[in-house]
């Protein structure tokens, strides 16, 4: 069992993958790229196979894959076949742009992997390549649906960006409204790629809150877990629920159960 020395059990694994990204989101990294690791310098498929057995070991129950995107790497298949033969891991999740997802869906089924987040800050097409740089838009909703109506368990995180994707955020609610998914949005967080200001948020997690009350007064909060990042609610009629992640203007590591490695 891992504990750290605050006395919280550690039962939770982020294993980053690739620092890699086929898209080109402006608060993530700037438009022409960035200085990426050497492919060298990168944990091998066995180097990643390794620390997730021996986290296993360790007491961790659950992993999620992140990146960068974790499709851009080829063997990341492997890597998820691997997890899925660990005794004692009771949840592989995966947080991903859905770009390249589709052609694994079925064998992701077959791993058992239930959980997937989708990073989606547009439900238009011109506001995600206006924000991706890139016009994937319809690959990227394509294969969400497709995850949804697989029996996934689907999230969608949703960075809210001031004067870029604000009209998209009813669009989210009324998504969730047919569809059994959390829209989960999220304040921008400092680290971007652009040169912005951020000593004041404009969009924090109580405005969003307000935004969305003015078209949807009636909602309820839902009790969520200690360890939980976002404060969670549910619209009457609704088939799904929504939440507000205050990465920024809000402190919530106190309840951390999480443990993060780089790839």
């Amino acid at each position: 069992m891992l504990i750290d020395n605050h006395g919280r059990t550690i039962n939770y694994l982020r294993l980053a993958v690739t620092d890699r990204c086929n898209l080109r989101c402006a608060y993530c990294m700037p438009e022409h790229g960035a200085l990426f690791a050497k492919r060298d310098t990168l944990l091998s498929l066995d180097e990643l196979k390794r620390i997730s057995s021996i986290m296993v070991n360790m007491g961790i129950s659950k992993i999620r894959i992140t990146g960068g995107e974790p499709f851009v790497r080829k063997d990341i298949m492997s890597l998820l076949a691997h997890l899925s033969e660990l005794k004692g891991l009771e949840d592989i999740s995966i947080t991903t742009n859905a770009t390249g997802i589709g052609p694994h869906i079925e064998d992701l089924k077959r791993y058992g992997i239930k959980n997937i987040n989708v990073s989606l800050d547009a439900i238009r097409p011109e506001t995600f390549k206006k924000i991706t740089k890139r016009d994937t838009f319809q690959y990227v909703y394509d294969n969400l649906v497709h995850l949804i109506t697989e029996g996934f368990n689907t999230r969608i995180n949703f960075v809210v960006l001031k004067d870029q994707n604000i009209e998209d955020i009813y669009a989210l609610i009324e998504l969730q409204e047919r569809y059994p998914i959390v829209v989960r949005f999220l304040e921008e967080m400092p680290f971007n790629g652009t040169d912005r200001n951020f000593n004041t948020l404009h969009w924090d997690y109580k405005k969003i809150l307000g935004h969305i009350q003015k078209k949807y007064p009636d909602f309820t909060k839902i009790e969520a877990p200690a360890t939980s990042t976002s404060i969670n609610y549910q619209i009457p009629g609704h088939k799904g629920t929504f939440g507000l992640i205050p990465s920024f203007s809000r402190t919530f590591c106190g309840s951390c159960n999480r443990i993060r490695i780089t790839a």
